[in-house]
């Protein structure tokens, strides 16, 4: 039976508005969140795992506030959850894919799933980096998964629409929206959740070779433009095509 580990982070909401006090993000304040992509990869291990069989453990790395998302992964009918346990200093991908990649061996992984890119960063680097790390294949934006004994056919978009392809397991896969709405958890769920226990993983400490120099507010927007009248027309199209960039 396969051992399926789902990579999930704790990001700032979505609709969160960030201050910058002293040349950095102050976090204080602001309600945590699964990112949202993360939500999707979910979903997809707990399909594998009812396809096929298995065992489906989640994996954060973190500080102790992250142990909300593995509970809330855990109402969902996750069988594990576990966490790297680290302080809320800056970790680059470098950092974070490596001690990932060690936890995943730990615990005998022979599947893993990923969203496609952290709400918080957008950087898409955390599947590719730790399936580098193992010496797997890595699947990017995938849209929908058929599940075999060692083998899984997955759907990509590609130039000419959706590419279909074939990988043998061990792979790390990572996850877009198109797989259908993530399930939610029901009060049983979210109730048993709350008495889980988090297992905490004993990882090398790897340092990063990037550090950061500050944060800042990216630039206010212009304020809006507005045209009367046909002349105008040259004008807008002009606009649109210079600083719009959207034609």
């Amino acid at each position: 039976m396969v051992e399926i580990v789902v990579l999930i982070k704790q990001v700032p909401d979505t609709n969160a508005k960030i201050e910058i006090k002293d040349g950095k993000a102050d976090l204080s304040m602001i309600k945590w969140i699964t990112s949202p992509y993360d939500e999707y990869a979910l979903e997809i291990a707990l399909q594998h795992k009812e396809a096929i069989g298995g065992t489906v453990t989640a994996l954060t790395l973190g500080p102790a506030r992250c142990d909300k998302i593995l509970k809330d992964a855990k109402a969902l009918g996750v069988d594990n959850i576990a966490r790297i346990d680290v302080d809320e200093d800056y970790l680059d991908s470098f950092s974070v894919q490596s001690m990932l990649a060690q936890a995943c061996k730990s615990l005998g992984a022979g599947m893993i799933y990923c969203g496609k890119a952290a709400a918080d960063t957008n950087a898409g680097s955390t599947g590719p980096g730790v399936a580098e790390k193992l010496g797997w294949p890595s699947i990017a934006n995938v849209t929908h998964v058929d599940f075999g004994e060692s083998s899984l056919e997955l759907m990509q978009p590609s130039s000419e629409g959706q590419a279909k392809m074939e990988v043998n397991l061990p792979v790390v896969v990572t996850c877009d929206k198109g797989m259908g709405e993530p399930r939610r958890a029901n009060v049983k769920g979210i109730m048993m959740a709350k008495r889980a226990i988090v297992d905490l993983m004993d990882v090398e400490n790897v340092e990063g070779n990037t550090s950061v120099l500050g944060h800042a507010s990216p630039p206010a927007k212009p304020p809006g433009k507005s045209f009367e009248g046909s002349e105008h027309v040259p004008t807008v199209v002009k606009l649109l095509r210079d600083e719009a960039n959207v034609i």
